[in-house]
């Protein structure tokens, strides 16, 4: 017998709010928000989403909804859903979420993306300090290919896949989370070395009421106030996974998430056509609106068969992920080199952070002489098929990071030759250039000393 279509338990109207669509969605980590539907171990189900910004975000020549946007709205997510097993027992605590991605893809109709830089004085990005203004690119899908208008000459196939895939925390994991974050929120900054070499900010986005979204709980209500002051924002990857933006992410990929409440209360969301290791533009991959297909299995008492605690208590743990067997092929890379010295000679000692901005800056200005501006390399390496490595750890004092790209991604032979960078047709400026706006912060622009400009 053919199988059954995959059952649509979350369907999504990409012309409505968030607030409007026909199961209520949810932007914050509580485990008092509601499933709103159930799922059967081994059934095939499709969950829909909206992008991150729930439709702020627009295919048009400016980048004002960027530099405007309020990013408490973070992020949308479809769910929570309820996952019981054959005989309609729910997932318990201790038990080990197995969800595999069977398919996924942009919502028919809606074949577009948008990658994007924040304003320095609402949130930046990894590279903040050296580029502060916001900035967007509108991609177009043909297919599993991208292209941009806005960053001609590039062309690629998309790794698709979910920002965030995670479970509910129960009520002891989420206080952790709310107290180690506010600690760190609460330490000044000149007390942190890595800050004045990486410049976005906050340090931590604590809970606020402010554009709540809590799924079937009504704003207003007691209930809502008490959930909302308390819930924990999506933006960083946690204990129950959530946003680890894992580009190999895709189809036929697993991932094994620890069960924290009965149910699990599994939820999705933040679909990206696209994205580089990093994501270093911070709204740096290519968001959309998408789909996920999904089966999912319960592993009873996985938690503590397969999961090692790294911390205080048994909830310390983090998810597994098996990566899928689809990508794309390509057998030609270029790549650059970062150490653990900034921008201003200083060593620092085996930092990751500091070698991998630098491979980064690398990056970019290399690319920046093939006729492109350095803002569109910027969000290029955000979001096209690019590979991040620690390739050193141990050496000290350098820790060395490394960026490979895809060369065949370029309509031009981007590799060093004998004499001087070519000029001529294929190295005219690359226009139209990415849509940008003005930066009116008084933050210091990082230079280059070595650079005029």
């Amino acid at each position: 017998m053919v199988p059954l279509t995959p059952r649509i338990v979350v369907p999504i109207d990409v012309k409505k709010r968030p607030w409007d669509q026909k199961l209520p969605l949810h932007n914050r980590w509580h485990p008092d928000i509601p499933p709103v539907a159930d799922v059967i171990e081994g059934e095939l189900f499709r969950v829909e989403m909206v992008d991150w910004t729930g439709g702020r975000i627009g295919d048009n020549y400016s980048a004002e909804d960027v530099k405007t946007i309020d990013t408490t709205i973070t992020h949308y997510l479809s769910g929570p859903l309820r996952v019981l097993d054959a005989k309609g027992v729910p997932a318990k605590p201790g038990d080990l979420l197995v969800v595999e991605i069977c398919n996924l893809g942009p919502l028919p109709g809606d074949e577009w993306g948008y990658t994007a830089t924040f304003d320095r004085e609402n949130g930046g990005g990894f590279l903040t300090d050296h580029f502060p203004c916001a900035t967007k690119a509108i991609w177009y899908f043909e297919g599993i290919y991208a292209y941009s208008p806005n960053i001609p000459g590039v062309r690629f196939p998309g790794l698709t896949h979910p920002g965030i895939v995670g479970t509910a925390p129960s009520i002891e994991l989420l206080r952790i989370w709310n107290e180690r974050e506010k600690k760190l929120a609460e330490t000044d900054v000149r007390l942190l070395k890595l800050c004045e070499v990486v410049h976005q900010r906050p340090l931590a986005n604590l809970p606020t009421a402010k554009n709540c979204l809590l799924g079937k709980i009504k704003e207003g209500t007691p209930e809502w106030g008490k959930i909302a002051n308390e819930a924990a924002r999506t933006i960083p990857g946690r204990e129950n996974g959530g946003n680890c933006d894992i580009k190999n992410l895709s189809r036929g990929s697993k991932v094994y998430l620890p069960v924290f409440v009965e149910g699990a209360n599994l939820s999705t969301g933040d679909m990206h056509f696209s994205q580089g290791d990093g994501e270093v533009s911070f709204c740096g991959a290519i968001e959309m609106s998408g789909f996920l297909e999904l089966k999912c299995e319960i592993i009873r008492g996985g938690m503590r068969e397969y999961l090692t605690p790294m911390g205080p208590t048994p909830l310390h743990v983090n998810p597994i992920f098996e990566i899928g067997p689809v990508e794309p092929r390509f057998s030609e890379w270029l790549v650059f080199e970062g150490i653990s010295v900034d921008e201003a000679g200083r060593q620092h000692f085996l930092d990751a952070t500091v070698a991998y901005k630098r491979a980064v800056l690398n990056a970019i200005d290399y690319l920046s002489r093939f006729g492109y501006s350095k803002e569109q390399v910027y969000l290029l390496l955000s979001c096209c098929p690019c590979e991040g490595r620690i390739s050193g750890i141990v050496d000290a004092p350098n820790a060395v990071a490394t960026l490979a790209i895809p060369t065949s991604i370029f309509d031009q032979d981007i590799r060093p030759k004998s004499g001087k960078v070519p000029t001529g047709p294929q190295v005219v400026k690359r226009l139209p250039d990415v849509l940008r706006c003005t930066y009116d912060g008084a933050l210091p622009i990082t230079q280059n000393p070595c650079m005029d400009s």
